[in-house]
């Protein structure tokens, strides 16, 4: 059928012609118009569930919220992860969904959940859904800062929320404009409780006065003089005069009882669970642009950055906005730097070519098909929805070699054929049509087993496909456009390639032993092969030790789901310990910044405590997350790495109280939304007694500490909160005709202040806040003795009808499927994650008694090493087996088919000791490099055997075995420059990707590594195991006088 193909193609060069000009053109405009991002999208399909309850606790928002909404949410279809956080005033349930479910059928399906739950949630819970966003949506942050000093917190915030947030909410693509930090501007109403008290003016009384004082109403139409007019009576409070003047009641003598008769009235800042620092220098209000699920990241950012400089102008003077994270660098970075490469490989993938070759021409058929197929694959990707990004672009990167092989073998083989022609032919000239003919016969020779070698390759990455989670969203791009780069090369090596032979390949060919490259190749290898021929048993021996030599490194390499990815900016994100105040904790964030702030590299600092208001942020007060954007790199110290800079900032930043965390932000974000934990490795702690879990969990603690590897470890403070509680007393309260709900209300309103309402000015929208004075509450002591106007008017104490005490509790609680959680989060530096994670496990289960009800589970990053890990050693083996049933379409023999997978573990040999002479860690990236290692290996395995055969199917009849080993020699020396060069284009191909630097180098270079390795040893190895095994395979059984040390083998395969 490829035969046919061949054919067809030559007969039909024009409309070949027509078809490769379509694709480069349609392969242009997808270039132009594929959505770029720097890393694939690898969060879960997750719905957000935010509930906001003002002024609650977080074991209420737990018991009387979170809880029910879990549960609740734990019966939608396809949910796998419900994990719940409540914290002061608001509860985060995250629906984590299987892979492969639609986001928006998983938001409808909540949301249907979401309203049969509604019900049993308290009066004054308002539930919403989450953007549909991702982990990975966090593409841009920016600060609004005044440094003339003409705006405060709360004009930069209301700048912020009533301005720039719409402004930018327009753009396509993005999902929610999160606002953080700053101060709300609230009205707050002070109330005097002895002048109520004396007025006779309740708690309640004064919030129904202010509600019903700020409304705006219509009164339909009126008509006059033949006109209409629409009817409206203002009433929305505008001003602290306003406020003053609301009626509360009126005395006996008519005289109006207003509300700055029993109040104070304030403009001051909205209670604060999230706070912004920038560089040190103070705090600032700040926005983050989160980009909406699929959508084109990089022409989002400059949308923004454009929105930005436009609204500009419109702001104050001396407001500015500063930009303290930006995406599209490392987006920029990462797609110059694999373009780069790419341009790279076609450069030395030529000149290789060119070097073997000695013929311009037929290098330029090279130079031409292999940007056509770059070409196709990413039309494919552009309608498939795959984004240009580090890891698709590295699978075509990792595909150019093995792209070039069969249109290489192809070429010098019409070179030899048209060169056997000259020799038959010394006088005559080569007419157009012979030439034709030759260059059809040379390509139908060879190219249906490259065709299929190609499909090897090709198939070969089928494991990769079978990967889930986060591995399987991150090396899916990577598969799917080495898939579709290698079928497109597959193609055109049966369609394009002869029909470019056919018009490039003319005029004088130079000769394979005119070359000084060839002629020194095959002088050094016919040494080594007379060697090998001589003792074929003993080079199987030799070849059986070297591959057992690969223990040595395997031992020893470390083990990690992925390298370390630099994302040119960093994250801090150091613990705190619980009960922090909004003060307290814009002190330590200022020190922090300032801190980091210091070191020559850094070029912005922002901090955050706390949340930005999204429901992508379930952060407490107590978690610190600064972004710290560095200078370019030709402006760093010089000797200065990624590596070092971290252990210079760990150095730097030493604050009491504070455990040091350094994270790159993308992958952290995907991590904290996947697993819940922000460090390398979590261990979940879940039971239903908190006291029991916090034990376990501080005992857990200073064990991790001691385990080699392991830099910090932390407990959550599950018991760190301090709580005020007022026990109402049943019977006290009832003596006074006062039931539960009035004191608490009491408790509520006037002690903790509730917003009871919002003013309207314009398009901005502030809180109005009612609560007692600080002084008459900021104790306990003066909180038993706050006053309480009873409905006979009677007036008493709190602590008459209340016992007020100050305990211990929780300042958040987290849980998972339902159940209570706590976390310890471990860092790991200077060892792999797979050594600490088992040396840890061991030294927890021996040194931690597990109470009843109590259970512990790892997560983070080794929990999808090793979900990775186990799905491979089900996949691989199942590759092999659609290897060989290739091969043996190819050869139409098991035996040969054999031959060539048992040349598949010598490719192991070298991948190996490379990973561990460049002190690389085992990891899913080398399993990637290792399973495309397999497809490249065997194809040159399909190269050497099919020279084998040819040469021994020229000969013919019964052959002596003599014959035999003269053919095998003959196949195997005459034919050295394509089996070279088959190996040189797939090693320059890969070479620039090992030994390259920045954006997405970390993953590129280890999937790589075994590649080059493997292509070291597998080729050379074959170069002399296989003429020795194929000898032991077609000698015939009377050659046993040729070799005494040699026993016949495979009698049962005669000559053929």
């Amino acid at each position: 059928m490829i035969a046919r193909i061949i054919d067809a193609s030559i007969a039909n060069r024009f409309f070949i012609v027509l078809a490769a000009i379509a694709v480069t053109l349609a392969g242009f405009w997808a270039v132009r118009t594929t959505p770029v991002d720097a890393l694939p999208d690898l969060s879960d399909v997750q719905v957000v569930v935010r509930s906001n309850y003002p002024g609650q606790a977080p074991r209420i928002i737990e018991d009387q919220v979170t809880y029910p909404l879990a549960t609740t949410m734990l019966s939608v279809p396809g949910a796998k992860t419900v994990r719940g956080y409540s914290m002061f005033g608001d509860s985060y349930v995250y629906i984590i969904f299987e892979d492969g479910t639609d986001l928006y059928w998983a938001r409808s399906r909540v949301l249907e959940y979401l309203n049969q739950v509604q019900n049993l949630l308290p009066e004054g819970v308002t539930s919403t859904l989450g953007p549909d966003a991702t982990g990975v949506g966090w593409v841009y942050e920016y600060a609004l800062v005044d440094r003339t000093g003409g705006h405060d917190l709360a004009g930069l915030r209301s700048l912020q929320d009533w301005f720039l947030r719409y402004e930018l909410k327009t753009i396509p693509g993005i999902a929610e404009v999160a606002s953080v930090g700053g101060m709300v501007k609230q009205y707050q109403i002070v109330l005097e409780p002895f002048r109520m008290a004396s007025f006779g003016v309740t708690h309640a009384e004064i919030v129904s006065a202010i509600q019903s004082a700020n409304q705006e109403s219509g009164g339909s139409i009126v008509e006059m003089g033949e006109a209409e007019y629409m009817v409206r009576a203002s009433g929305y409070l505008g001003s602290l005069d306003d406020f003053r003047a609301i009626p509360l009641r009126a005395t006996a003598g008519g005289v109006p009882v207003t509300l700055g008769d029993v109040a104070t009235i304030q403009i001051g800042p909205e209670l604060r669970r999230g706070i912004a620092e920038l560089n040190g220098e103070g705090e600032v209000a700040g926005g983050i642009i989160i980009l909406r699920q699929g959508a084109d990241a990089r022409s989002a950012i400059r949308a923004v950055e454009q929105k930005l400089d436009e609204l500009q102008a419109s702001l104050p003077e001396g407001v500015e906005i500063v930009t303290t994270y930006d995406r599209s660098q490392l987006i920029d970075a990462s797609v110059e730097n694999l373009t780069y490469k790419l341009i790279e490989e076609f450069i030395v993938v030529a000149l290789v070519c060119a070097l073997f070759l000695w013929h311009a021409r037929s290098a330029l058929v090279v130079i031409i098909t292999l940007p056509l197929g770059v070409l196709a694959a990413f039309i494919v990707m552009r309608f498939q929805g795959v984004n240009a990004n580090i890891m698709s672009l590295g699978g075509i990167a990792i595909a150019i070699g093995a792209m070039v092989d069969a249109a290489v073998v192809m070429i010098e083989n019409a070179h030899k054929h048209l060169e056997r022609w000259e020799h038959e032919n010394p006088d005559a000239v080569l007419a157009t049509r012979e030439r034709w003919r030759i260059i059809a016969d040379a390509s139908k020779e060879v190219g249906p087993a490259l065709f299929f070698s190609l499909l090897i390759i090709t198939l070969s990455f089928l494991p990769v496909f079978t990967l889930q989670a986060q591995e399987g969203r991150l090396f899916a791009p990577l598969a799917f456009t080495k898939t579709y780069a290698m079928a497109a090369a597959a193609i055109l090596s049966v369609t394009l390639v002869p029909v470019m032979m056919g018009w490039l390949i003319r005029g004088k060919i130079p000769s394979e032993d005119s070359n000084f490259l060839n002629r020194w190749l095959t002088k050094i290898y016919r040494p080594g092969l007379d060697w090998v021929m001589r003792r074929p048993k003993a080079t199987l021996a030799i070849a059986g030790l070297i591959f057992l030599t690969t223990a040595i490194p395997f031992t020893r390499l470390g083990g990690e789901f992925l390298p370390p990815l630099d994302e040119g900016d960093l994250l801090y994100m150091p613990s705190a310990l619980p009960a922090l105040s909004p003060g307290e904790a814009s002190e330590l964030l200022q020190r922090t910044d300032r801190l980091i702030k210091s070191v020559p590299e850094v070029e912005t600092v922002f901090g955050k405590a706390g949340r930005a208001d999204t429901a992508t942020d379930p952060a407490p007060l107590t978690m610190f997350e600064t972004t710290i954007r560095f200078k370019p790199r030709d402006q760093w110290r010089e000797g200065m790495t990624p590596d070092k800079l971290v252990e210079e900032l760990d150095r730097v930043v030493k604050v009491p109280g504070l455990a040091n965390v350094w994270v790159p932000p993308i992958r952290n974000r995907i991590d904290m939304l996947a697993t819940g934990i922000k460090s390398p490795i979590g261990i979940k702690v879940s039971g239903e007694d908190l006291e029991e879990i916090e034990r376990v969990a501080l005992e857990i603690e200073g064990i991790a500490k001691a385990v080699p590897g392991v830099s910090s470890a932390l407990a959550e403070r599950l018991s760190g909160g301090r709580y005020v509680d007022v026990d109402i007393d049943r019977a006290a309260a009832a003596r006074y005709g006062l039931n539960i709900a009035d004191i608490q209300q009491i408790v509520a309103g006037a002690v903790g202040g509730t917003n009871i309402a919002r003013t309207v000015e314009g398009l901005a929208r502030y809180p109005i806040n009612v609560r007692y004075p600080r002084e008459i509450r900021d104790s306990v002591d003066k909180l038993r003795a706050l006053p309480l106007l009873t409905p006979s008017g009677q007036q008493i104490t709190l602590g008459t009808v209340t016992r007020v005490g100050v305990s211990d509790g929780p300042p958040m609680l987290k849980s998972e499927q339902g159940r209570l959680t706590g976390y310890i989060y471990v860092d790991v530096r200077g060892r792999d994650l797979a050594s600490v994670v088992t040396d840890l496990q061991e030294t927890v289960s021996a040194g931690v008694d597990l109470p009843a009800g109590v259970s512990l589970s790892y997560a983070g990053q080794f929990e999808y090493l090793t979900r990775a890990y186990e799905r491979l050693q089900v996949v691989v083996p199942a590759t092999l087996v659609i290897i060989f049933l290739l091969l043996y379409l190819i050869f139409r023999r098991v035996d040969e088919a054999l031959l060539i997978m048992g040349t598949l573990p010598f490719a192991l040999s070298g991948g190996y000791w490379l990973l561990y002479l460049m002190g690389y860690n085992q990891s899913v990236a080398t399993a990637v490099g290792f399973i495309a290692l397999a497809g490249v290996s065997a194809e040159f395995g399909v190269v050497m055997l099919i020279y084998l055969k040819a040469a021994l199917e020229r000969r013919g009849g019964e052959l002596t075995a003599e014959q035999v080993d003269q053919s095998i020699r003959e196949g195997a020396l005459l034919r050295v420059r394509p089996k070279a060069m088959t190996v040189a284009v797939i090693l320059a191909g890969l070479f620039p990707i090992l030994i390259g630097t920045g954006a997405g180098s970390e993953v590129m270079s280890r999937i790589a590594a075994p590649m080059i390795g493997g292509m070291i040893t597998a080729p050379l190895l074959s170069m002399f195991l296989l003429p020795a095994a194929y000898l032991l395979l077609r000698r015939p059984r009377q050659a046993n006088r040729y070799d005494s040390a040699d026993e016949p083998a495979n009698a049962e395969h005669p000559t053929p």
